[in-house]
């Protein structure tokens, strides 16, 4: 029997509520399968934790991360700690550190969940969009001088590399040529970012050469939220730089009904780190402590993870559990439903008990 070395980092907000329902459906999983178990270590770093000791995590953080098989993470980010302090101290180490440079959101309108959209349903809206989770606008260079007088600047540097660009458009190909329709479109801005955003565009026609069975197109983002709001359908596999897909799959998620429900997976696609797993929502002060935090997110993003772990029938059953129950009306507030978090996930789990995929 496989087990499974799970780093729990619930963080701040709803992330401790959120993760403990994910934590919940997994050993439900285990349980039910039989073939693997999941040996879960949690870790208290988060806004709390940057409160007490002045860091996010600690100085070694993600040396203690290494042994793991993966990283389930909560949500990070709090009303009295600058966001960019929990950011830049927690998250960001980790995709960046472990080179987590794949960022991949599917979005899809799950049963019993209605879009905002006219006439789309479950089955007319089913997207992965792969952000560049490594460099880009969020690469973190730049700086400030003179502050405080009239002629203070800040500058923030996007960095385009043609190793980063590369590989993570072999990634988005070869997700796209592994779906039925083989559909990529390369998101852009090359015709204001003149410089990095045209070396995109070029190295995603130069590897688009090495996969002719996909048919792609390329979309300036402005006119790509137009798309998506307009022709959801003619979608299937998009790509985008760190910032642009940041902002986009917050859109699909909203558009497929709620971010309550949008998963992420941060990859190391090479496999030399853990890889590291959360839900797309944040961190929701508006309504943590009051058990009605959505956990289909969490759900979705542990299918993610038992995926790259290399179950994918326990990840079938769980997805298969959530649209079967979602379906049935067993919701939180955000999408319609009038059930907490503790009965969504025990509906979920009463269904993986009685799955028979």
């Amino acid at each position: 029997m496989k087990t499974y070395k799970i780093a729990a980092i619930p963080a701040d907000g709803i992330g401790p509520e959120v993760i403990a329902a994910g934590l919940q459906a997994l050993e439900t999983l285990a349980r039910r399968d039989g073939g693997f178990t999941v040996d879960v270590t949690h870790f208290d770093w988060g806004s709390d934790y940057y409160k007490k000791h002045g860091e996010m995590m600690p100085a070694n953080g993600t040396d203690q991360l290494k042994p793991f098989d993966a990283i389930f993470f909560g949500a990070v980010g709090a009303p009295d700690v600058p966001d960019h302090i929990t950011l830049w101290g927690l998250r960001l180490p980790i995709c960046q550190g472990f080179d987590q440079y794949a960022n991949v959101r599917p979005t899809k309108i799950l049963p019993g969940i209605k879009s905002p959209l006219e006439n789309v349903g479950p089955g007319d809206l089913d997207w992965v969009i792969v952000r560049e989770n490594s460099e880009g606008e969020y690469s973190g260079h730049g700086g400030r001088a003179h502050r405080g007088l009239p002629e203070e600047v800040g500058t923030e540097v996007a960095i385009f590399t043609r190793v980063g660009v590369t590989r993570i458009m072999r990634y988005a190909f070869k997700l796209a040529q592994s779906r039925p329709r083989k559909l990529l479109t390369v998101v852009t801005k090359s015709n204001a970012q003149r410089h990095g955003m045209v070396m995109w565009d070029e190295i995603a026609a130069e590897v688009s050469r090495e996969f002719p069975d996909v048919k792609w197109d390329k979309m300036l983002v402005d006119a790509m939220t137009v798309r998506m709001t307009l022709k959801p359908k003619s979608l299937d596999t998009i790509v985008a730089t760190n910032l642009h897909a940041d902002i986009l799959s917050d859109l699909a998620g909203a558009l497929a009904g709620s971010l309550g429900v949008a998963p992420t997976a941060n990859i190391d696609p090479e496999r030399r780190y853990p890889s590291m797993f959360e839900p797309i929502h944040g961190s929701a002060f508006d309504i943590t402590g009051k058990g009605i935090a959505n956990p289909v997110a969490t759900f979705w993003t542990a299918a993610q993870m038992l995926e790259h772990l290399g179950e994918p029938q326990a990840a079938r059953r769980l997805m298969d559990a959530v649209e079967q129950v979602s379906g049935k009306g067993i919701m939180t507030p955000d999408i319609g439903g009038t059930a907490n978090t503790q009965e969504v996930t025990d509906a979920v789990c009463e269904a993986i008990r009685a799955s028979n995929i």
